[in-house]
């Protein structure tokens, strides 16, 4: 249990040193409801990408949408996320979960599964932060219906807005091996168009518990 918190904790440096991160980030995709860019990664053979977007709702409210718990909201409102399940907790804050996703891109991409150590963190200024990385666990052996995919630190921070309790903005990164033999075109197209798909449907789902 002691290396999963590790990992976790781990995981959630590395995202705050990509928070504070400036330069080398390529301009990418804008849309009216997100920004993306990226860089390559330095833990695998792909990009990190970086998605921010300020969304007209709390903190509290945006991270009931997207917070990494069994039965929670996400699985309703995120295309990507078919089914998540909680392998073993860790402590209040660390879990071991496992993600499977649908196919995806026409059916180019088949269906995905991802075991993850995940760490939810809140700081003093209110920022709310979900991190996460993968692991191995041995009640989560691969399963041959399903490509092993590989997250490395990713995850959300959601950050209010002083002086505007309604607003929230939703820093993501993503940095993910999908594993399997896929063109890196396929790959290098994907991502830009799932992540600003990620930020409309949340912002659909966010508004929906508005109403």
């Amino acid at each position: 249990a002691m290396e999963y918190a590790e990992r976790a904790e781990a995981a959630a440096e590395q995202l705050e040193l990509y928070r504070r991160e400036q330069g080398g980030w390529r301009g990418g995709r804008c849309t009216g409801e997100v920004s993306v860019s990226w860089r390559p990664s330095t833990e695998f053979d792909g990009n990190l990408y970086r998605a921010e977007g300020v969304l007209l709702a709390s903190p509290q409210r945006v991270w009931d949408c997207i917070k990494p718990v069994a039965g929670g909201a996400r699985t309703k409102w995120d295309q990507n996320v078919k089914d998540f399940e909680v392998i073993e907790a860790i402590s209040d804050t660390t879990s071991v979960c496992r993600t499977t996703t649908p196919s995806a891109f026409m059916r180019i991409i088949s269906p995905r599964e991802f075991v993850d150590v995940i760490l939810m963190k809140q700081y003093e200024d209110g920022t709310m932060l979900s991190a996460a990385t993968n692991v191995e666990h041995p009640l989560c052996p691969p399963q041959s219906s399903f490509v092993r995919g590989f997250n490395y630190p990713c995850g959300c921070f959601c950050i209010p807005l002083p002086g505007e309790p309604d607003k929230t903005q939703l820093l993501s990164f993503f940095q993910t091996d999908l594993g399997g033999y896929l063109p890196q075109t396929v790959v290098d197209s994907f991502f830009p168009a799932n992540i600003t798909g990620f930020y409309s449907n949340l912002i659909k789902a966010v508004k929906a518990l508005k109403a």
